[in-house]
């Protein structure tokens, strides 16, 4: 099979935001307690963080990390997790049914972040709290000494302010399941009392209002304009939230999703511009997929009351991987829109990471972060892509080949591959009309025969990369191979012609 892709150095979306790459940690199940904060294990610091997930996370490079939820956010009372951890109370959390020692919180959670290499993105309660919690938060946070909550700050051994920059106006504000669900206009009287309280005392955040929480909620759109419409003077991105699933055991289906991510970019890309002329405004409003995952196959989310329960554990296999590269491609290619994305979770909770108090496990959905993480920079090219198509159910045709495409300053060009197909290897052909490819610097590849095959303890290699090679031909394009069930990482030297 043979597909061809034709690139334009000039024909761009702009250059890709780092931060589409950032991840995301809510006190749920064990994604604190025995995921990034264990107490006395062997393998953990002496601040309680594991330095194995540490490391792992590192690999990931993720700029943000959203935090404390989720849906945990909605009831949480972020004093409890200051001061003294012998002071701090144990609360019992509406979300998930399990009890909260508050042992880990703001002051852990910076500390953390700096250990990972990423930094934070935090989340407001706009559910059971409101807008002064919020202020207090920030003042918390950023402002230097001086004022009574930045001295609490000071007084619990951190006198820096954090500088925390990105803020999340709550959590599924639309969602009937959120504590303190309200209609849209009062969410967004909230979030705009919230937002000028918080930006009242540091101008310098950047605030992101709760969208949809899920593109078959009934008020799908309806919620965001209305919302976006009230607190447009305050706030820098739209937040969109997708879990993706293959209930219908339908591989050819599930493999198309990356084409319903798209819909959804696509989507809040005409919401954006309609409040914009409605508003007659220069300004621009981005969105942030700051939830996004495979999750189906787990579905375990009543703590029963306990500390650190095992919910939604998910096991990932290769499909899996290779719809989350697709998701990764999408945001890439709608550069122009997506500036942060999360993946929802990062340690146990639906994560590439699992642990057990001696070790982890690296999941199949890891290893096609890393490699675009790592890779994607610069410009995101416009894509022409020529592809094969296959019948994927009732998505209809999809091409066979999924892409992206980025170019560095230094001349390197990214370019990241899935092969839908589940019986041929394809050959790609990437050509550009103004450039020419010089070398090769690398070739990665994700693949296996089974789209069921996953990684476990007794069997932790079962996926993972190999390197590949790719073939520089005489007029300046280069061809690399995609193998079935595949994702495909090619780097390589272009020159202008």
């Amino acid at each position: 099979m043979h597909a061809t892709l034709s690139l334009d150095t000039q024909h761009h979306r702009g250059d890709v935001d780092p931060r589409i790459f950032s991840g995301f940690l809510e006190h749920m199940g064990r994604a604190v307690y025995e995921g990034v904060f264990d107490p006395g294990n062997p393998l953990s610091d002496e601040n309680g963080f594991r330095r194995d997930v540490i490391e792992a996370i590192r690999g990931l490079r993720m700029p943000l990390m959203r935090y404390p939820g989720g849906n945990f956010v909605s009831s949480y009372n972020w004093t409890d997790g200051i001061g003294p951890r012998d002071r701090r109370p144990v609360r019992p959390d509406y979300a998930w049914k399990t009890l909260e020692p508050n042992l880990f919180g703001t002051d852990e959670f910076t500390a953390w972040c700096k250990e990972a290499h990423t930094a934070p993105m935090l989340a407001v309660n706009l559910g059971t709290k409101g807008a002064e919690e919020a202020q207090a938060l920030v003042e918390y946070c950023n402002m230097p000494p001086g004022t009574y909550w930045a001295d609490r700050r000071v007084a619990n051994g951190h006198r820096d302010p954090y500088g925390v920059k990105v803020w999340c106006l709550g959590n599924e504000m639309d969602g009937p399941w959120q504590a303190g669900h309200v209609p849209a206009m009062e969410y967004a009287r909230r979030a705009d009392q919230a937002a000028k309280l918080m930006r009242g005392l540091d101008p310098s955040i950047e605030l992101v209002l709760c969208g949809s929480s899920g593109r078959g909620m009934r008020t799908y759109l309806e919620w965001d304009r209305e919302a976006l419409e009230y607190c447009w003077d305050h706030v820098a991105y739209v937040s969109a939230h997708r879990y993706s699933e293959n209930r219908r055991n339908d591989t050819a289906w599930f493999l198309a999703e990356g084409t319903e991510v798209e819909r959804i970019i696509e989507d809040y890309a005409g919401l954006f511009a309609y409040v914009r002329g409605l508003k007659r405004s220069n300004k621009r409003v981005y969105l942030s997929f700051d939830e996004w995952n495979v999750w189906y196959k787990a579905g375990e989310m009543d703590g029963k009351w306990t500390r650190a329960p095992h919910l939604i554990e998910e096991v990932y296999n290769l499909e899996d991987a290779l719809v989350c590269a697709q998701y990764l491609n999408a945001f890439i290619r709608r550069a122009d829109v997506v500036k942060i994305a999360c993946l929802a979770q990062i340690v146990n909770i639906i994560a590439p990471i699992l642990t057990r108090p001696d070790g982890l496990l690296i999941q199949s959905t890891y290893y096609p972060f890393a490699l675009m993480a790592e890779h994607a920079r610069g410009r995101s090219l416009v894509p022409l892509l020529n592809s094969p198509t296959y019948a994927a159910g009732d998505r209809g045709e999809t091409p066979v080949v999924d892409v992206s495409a980025t170019l560095a300053e230094d001349g390197t060009l990214a370019v990241f591959a899935v092969n839908r197909s589940q019986s041929e290897d394809a050959t790609l052909a990437v050509s550009l009309a103004d450039a020419v490819v010089r070398s090769v610097h690398s070739v990665h590849h994700l693949s296996g025969p089974d789209p069921k095959a996953a990684n476990s303890w007794e069997k932790p290699d079962v996926l993972k990369p190999t390197v590949g090679t790719g073939r520089v031909l005489e007029d300046g394009s280069v061809e690399v191979g995609v193998p079935k069930l595949g994702f495909t990482a090619l780097q390589c030297a272009v020159t202008a012609r």
